[in-house]
């Protein structure tokens, strides 16, 4: 029996399985970056403690790009599109922190999972994808059960919620240009790109908040943290450079159902009922997903089979 290559679809349907798998691999690195952070950041200025992981996050990413014979390729961080997307995701990740600290947490997170509306509306506009029902009732559903889990109050938008929604079309713009990026550019090299700007951007804000001594305990936190900040950056990148945004937005949604496992296995924390609605509403529009692009492949695999 001789074999026949996969067709097109049916490989863009691979693709998008892979990517799918990226984005919630790449959100689970960054809530557990984002739970070691806040305990160091108890007793490190916020500043500092970017500034110190983003150096170790730096050192890691550039190994990593040795150890697959791609330094040689560093240089491309100037890249003109690969610069660009590293200084707008530099300028989101201060934007959210800034604003982070004016805001309720439940707020600053409901504003910036929005993201995966705007991914879903820029990739449309921009990219030319197809959005159909399916996708955008997963997007919407998923962004409601955000909010009955995280269950932000109306006092807490102010001018610094603005500031936070502009952080989180940073993001949504950041991966759209991810996309633009000539595909001979390594993916680690993008994340090396990134890595530096953030580095880069947050050292600057240290002259203003100044420095303190940091402990052992705490720098062995920080590199903990800056291997799951790297995986994560990497993570990302992939994902948008295989799937579609309209596909992989929704599963962005992730990282919520993984913060409230985290916080149930370590602090303790009970989801109340409108909270388990949402979690429900983040399943079920997840699930929703896959089952639709199951269909699709489906699809495919019959369109090629001959009569």
């Amino acid at each position: 029996m001789s074999s026949q290559p996969l067709p097109t679809r049916q490989l863009h349907s691979h693709a998008n399985g892979r990517a799918i798998a990226m984005m919630v691999g790449a959100m689970t690195c960054f809530v557990f970056n984002d739970a070691l952070v806040k305990h160091v950041s108890q007793s490190m200025p916020s500043a500092q403690l970017i500034f110190v992981r983003g150096l170790i996050a730096s050192a890691l990413v550039l190994l990593v790009a040795r150890h697959f014979g791609v330094l040689g390729q560093a240089s491309q961080v100037l890249n003109a599109r690969v610069a660009l997307r590293a200084t707008v995701d530099a300028c989101a990740t201060m934007l959210y922190l800034m604003s982070l600290f004016h805001l309720p947490i439940a707020n600053a997170t409901a504003i910036n999972l929005a993201a995966p509306l705007f991914m879903t509306m820029f990739a449309v506009f921009f990219l030319g994808e197809r959005a159909g029902a399916a996708r955008w009732f997963a997007v919407v559903m998923g962004f409601v059960g955000v909010v009955c889990i995280v269950q932000p109050s109306g006092d807490g938008f102010n001018a610094w919620s603005l500031m936070c929604l502009l952080g989180t079309l940073f993001h949504a713009t950041r991966d759209l240009l991810t996309r633009r990026i000539d595909p001979a550019i390594p993916s680690i090299i993008i994340t090396l790109a990134t890595a530096l700007s953030v580095t880069l951007l947050s050292g600057l804000f240290t002259l203003a908040s100044g420095w303190q001594p940091v402990s052992l305990h705490e720098l062995a936190l920080l590199s903990v943290a800056a291997v799951f900040l790297a995986s994560g950056y990497l993570l990302l990148v992939q994902c948008m450079r295989t799937g579609e945004v309209t596909l992989t937005a929704p599963f962005r949604y992730s990282a919520v159902l993984i913060a409230v496992a985290l916080g149930f296995v370590v602090w303790n924390e009970t989801p109340d009922g409108w909270a388990w609605l949402g979690i429900a509403l983040l399943v079920g529009s997840g699930l929703h997903m896959l089952r639709s692009e199951r269909g699709r492949s489906r699809a495919a695999t019959l369109d090629a089979q001959p009569e």
